[in-house]
């Protein structure tokens, strides 16, 4: 996909709670970049985000249970119901600090079938990028990044939330958490499942509006680090079964998945080298 064409098999899903200020200069920059379908899933706000949602043309899910994996859950469901599911999708926030205008950086490689997922790796202290990532939040985030080193063998850059997969990858890793663990699973069973994976390095900007509601303080991230320790440990069990299912001949998603076979995450778990 390049920037201003069109990808008509491409949704964007954006989970969104109270975020009014940033969503519609968000969805106005998704179709700017060409994505014209967007699924914007409202977590219990109580301002005026899905009528913002609405106007700016995407279909609005409600989810009444809080939870960044709910609402992604909430979407999938949606899209799962349509006559035309899509062939891929954008996950990204509704706060503006994910960049839409590089959403063809995290595309590109599965048009090309190079991958079938791919995380935007957020790059902070360029020029022109606000950052917006606290110390507290970065720190956590290498804490877990360096368990899923330990326990499954699988090194990742960056849990961001920009992030692209094939729908049929997507179902096939039969996600389930509901909350602040949603990310590292689905890096984690990707990882054992064999998927085609890539990270490339996106722009990361301060939010556009509103507060976080976990980086933005302490608690908020204490809570969600603890959360996704438990996935770091509760996993383990699935990527046995899923590693299982690999050595015993039974097709792995990057067999089912249409396209050139992308560059797996090798054992070990450094990531491809860029072209």
């Amino acid at each position: 996909m390049s920037p201003g064409g069109t990808s008509p098999d491409v949704v964007a899903l954006i989970p969104a709670l109270n975020e009014e200020e940033a969503l519609p200069g968000v969805l106005a920059e998704l179709e700017e970049a060409g994505v014209g379908r967007v699924v914007v899933v409202d977590n219990g706000s109580t301002d005026a985000t899905p009528r913002v949602a609405q106007a700016g043309g995407a279909t609005v899910v409600h989810e009444a249970e809080r939870g960044y994996g709910a609402a992604c859950l909430a979407g999938m469901a949606e899209i799962r119901s349509w006559k035309r599911r899509p062939e891929v999708v954008l996950f990204l926030d509704g706060d503006g600090s994910d960049d839409p205008a590089a959403a063809h950086q995290l595309l590109e490689p599965l048009e090309s079938g190079d991958a079938e997922m791919v995380v935007g790796v957020r790059v902070v202290g360029e020029p022109g990028v606000g950052g917006g990532v606290p110390l507290h939040a970065r720190l956590g985030n290498l804490v877990v990044r360096l368990g899923a080193r330990l326990l499954h063998g699988v090194r990742l850059r960056d849990l961001g939330p920009f992030r692209a997969i094939r729908w049929g990858a997507l179902e096939r890793l039969e996600m389930d958490d509901r909350n602040w663990g949603w990310t590292l699973q689905m890096q984690i069973r990707a990882h054992h499942a064999g998927l085609a994976y890539r990270e490339v390095p996106v722009p990361h900007r301060a939010r556009r509006g509103g507060r976080s509601k976990v980086s933005g303080s302490l608690a908020g991230s204490l809570r969600a680090g603890a959360k996704m320790l438990w996935v770091l440990v509760s996993e383990m069990s699935r990527g046995r079964r899923l590693r299982e299912a690999r050595r015993d001949g039974r097709p792995g998603i990057s067999e089912q998945v249409p396209g050139k076979p992308g560059a797996p995450l090798r054992e070990g778990g450094d990531p491809p080298p860029e072209e």
